[in-house]
């Protein structure tokens, strides 16, 4: 079956609507094409010392038109370098802000002191520079590092500025795994943006963007080799989850999630991806032909009430040409195996061993309100306040913490300094490929989930992490908490 560019349908549809009265193409959408365009790969910082700098950037999304204006991590025109650390490294990272306005650096699912933890708390101001430093102790995984301002994440995000990190350790490089970067072991940031007529992005506060870009590429397509390949995707949206899957319905493996490997890969058709989730798969080409082509895409259409992006409107604050469709996501194109190709995938990953209900001494439930009529979201019938510690825990808790899903609409929700494990879902059971360590879960509406995590090695009287919903305007809104180690 021939499969057709979502850009080139999308032509159409709205070709065929401007026909109706009252319906115009602005001129963002007309100068879109059908061509495929390579996907970047970010480049790699690697080591102990890390330079990074956030400044305003351009990139040239569209063929025709002005190129948009966009930040940038050290020169690049939207998002910034692969970080790749080694698990028991000391780091030092020197973060120097070039924007006319304060930004911060957070290590998003981190492991780390709370005043090296990036959050609302460590600002950096304009033409100045935060020098962190800290072990690195997390496991062989995919994290990532982005702005995390109290009220201008969502804007500082939607320009550009964000980052993966991958960490390594003895137990992952002992597996026979692809990760050679950018040939087998592909970064794969997922996003969308709407473009306004000066193809300047809109950063006023909807929910969803038009255009799907693959690390900041729209209409991406890569060359990978006949063997097994491996993807670190991250959801790096503003709301809208992915629901991912291949165009011939093929098989993949799930083989870790945001905290590190699964303890055995999971097979699945179809991966749901919440905002700031991050999930490793692999992929078998062997069985391809070379200069044969597939297409990852997200199977969006038909979800259940209140899955972010699943809205039928096309316009307005909660719509999107993308809502409640199949759209592609990235286009594959299959090409000779490389020397060495990995054929075949372990049967088994590591030994991991996870916190249990009845292991907690301690339990927090934290309930999300708001939302009616447009109001802001929040937690426990408090908006986020600067100066408000909305949590105590006691080092080395062993902590049972359910949030209820309240009414409205899903969520994600982030909790920083630790890696859980979820135990419960009241809406059924929990995925295969969601039981691992995990920062970062998606609570469906009106569902209640329950994680464990220990909050051992580092306490702080004074310092607090954060607890979030993982949309940036839902956290810039007032959906945040934040709590103390000690």
């Amino acid at each position: 079956m021939k499969i057709y560019s979502p850009f080139l349908i999308l032509f159409a549809t709205l070709f065929i609507l401007s026909c109706k009265k009252g319906t115009t193409i602005t001129s963002t959408i007309t100068n879109s094409d059908t061509s495929y365009n390579a996907l970047l790969i970010p480049p790699t910082l690697t080591g102990t010392n890390f330079n990074l700098t956030l400044s305003p950037s351009s990139k040239q999304f569209f063929k025709t038109g002005a190129a948009t204006a966009t930040y940038g991590y050290n020169g690049q025109n939207f998002w910034g370098p692969t970080l790749i650390m080694n698990k028991g490294d000391n780091v030092q990272i020197h973060v120097t802000n070039g924007l006319s306005d304060t930004t911060t650096v957070h290590w998003h699912g981190f492991h780390i002191p709370a005043v090296m933890d990036g959050g609302p708390h460590q600002k950096i101001s304009p033409a100045s520079t935060w020098s962190p430093n800290f072990q690195v102790m997390n496991n062989a995984a995919t994290y990532w590092y982005h702005p995390h301002l109290h009220e201008k994440t969502f804007q500082q995000l939607t320009m550009g500025a964000g980052g993966m990190i991958i960490v390594k350790d003895p137990v992952e490089s002992a597996l026979n795994l692809p990760r050679s970067y950018g040939t087998d072991d592909i970064p794969l940031v997922l996003t969308s943006r709407r473009f306004n007529s000066d193809n300047s992005i809109d950063v006023s506060t909807h929910a969803y963007g038009d255009f799907l870009l693959a690390n900041g590429t729209i209409n991406p397509q890569i060359s990978l080799p006949k063997q097994y390949v491996r993807f670190r995707i991250l959801n790096a949206e503003t709301e809208r989850a992915y629901n991912l899957g291949y165009s011939d319905n093929r098989t993949f493996y799930v083989i870790g999630n945001d905290g590190g490997l699964l303890s055995t890969p999971v097979s699945v058709t179809r991966l749901l991806m919440g905002v700031g989730e991050r999930y490793e798969i692999l992929v078998n080409l062997a069985n391809d032909a070379v200069g044969s082509n597939l297409t990852l895409k997200s199977y969006n259409s038909n979800q259940k009430f209140g899955f972010p992006g699943g809205e039928p409107a096309s316009s307005g604050d909660f719509g999107s040409l993308l809502n409640n469709t199949d759209f592609q996501v990235l286009k594959i194109n299959v090409v000779a195996a490389t020397t060495n190709a990995v054929t075949s995938m372990p049967a088994t990953l590591v030994n991991n061993s996870y916190w249990k209900s009845t292991d907690a001494n301690t339990s927090i439930t934290t309930a999300i309100n708001g939302g009616q009529g447009g109001s802001p979201f929040y937690f426990d019938n408090n908006i986020y306040n600067y100066n408000t510690i909305n949590q105590t825990i006691p080092l080395n808790a062993i902590v049972n913490w359910t949030f209820t899903g309240g009414n409205i609409f899903g969520h994600s929700i982030h909790i920083h300094d630790v890696q859980f494990n979820i135990v419960s879902r009241s809406s059924g059971s929990i995925a295969p490929y969601e039981i691992g360590w995990k920062d970062t879960y998606f609570i469906r509406l009106g569902e209640s989930v329950s994680v464990v995590a220990k909050f051992d090695d580092f306490a702080d009287p004074t310092s607090p992490f954060m607890y979030h919903c993982h949309f940036p305007n839902h956290e810039d809104g007032g959906l945040m908490g934040q709590f103390i180690v000690k």
